[in-house]
């Protein structure tokens, strides 16, 4: 019998881009099990969908079901409207976060995943808790470093030697 799993999800930036961090709360059963993390330079994009690439990859048992709660338009849409499947198949190509996103494929196939949006900030106990613990992740005087993200340039700067 497959396992049923709960997710929570939420990110942060202070900046957007600035320093970031996610939150994540596990429930399955009578267990639970909170995560966060915090980056120097990312987005709030970056830090949603992190959120939920952790959130499978601590997954033990392939197969489970999974419904993950998001405040995330941005990625409950692109998996619920099949989206990220055309992007797929075109490479990514001008999409941002393609390292996220081939990164949440492989771990989206092995569990059978449902994506549901919840208003944020609208006192879900557990989203709260989420945002909490994104903020307080971007806070962290201990910030990883966003290998993935990549600042697009401002188009208001030329450089002269061309």
């Amino acid at each position: 019998m497959p396992r049923k799993i709960t997710v929570f999800t939420d990110g942060a930036a202070s900046g957007n881009p600035g320093p970031g961090g996610y939150g994540v709360v596990l429930l399955s059963g009578q267990h639970r099990k909170e995560l966060s993390g915090g980056y120097r330079l990312t987005t709030n994009n970056r830090m949603e969908l992190l959120a939920v690439i952790i959130a499978l990859e601590t997954l033990r048992y392939k197969g489970s079901d999974v419904t993950i709660y998001t405040d995330s338009r941005y990625v409950a849409d692109a998996v619920e409207k099949g989206w990220i499947f055309e992007w797929e198949k075109k490479r990514f190509r001008k999409k941002k976060n393609p390292d996220l996103w081939i990164r949440f494929l492989k771990s989206y196939r092995l569990h059978r995943v449902k994506f549901i949006w919840i208003k944020g900030h609208a006192e879900n106990a557990e989203n709260e808790r989420c945002d909490r613990l994104a903020v307080l992740a971007s806070q962290s005087h201990a910030l990883q470093e966003d290998e993935g993200y990549r600042q697009e340039p401002d188009p208001t700067l030329t450089n002269e030697a061309e």
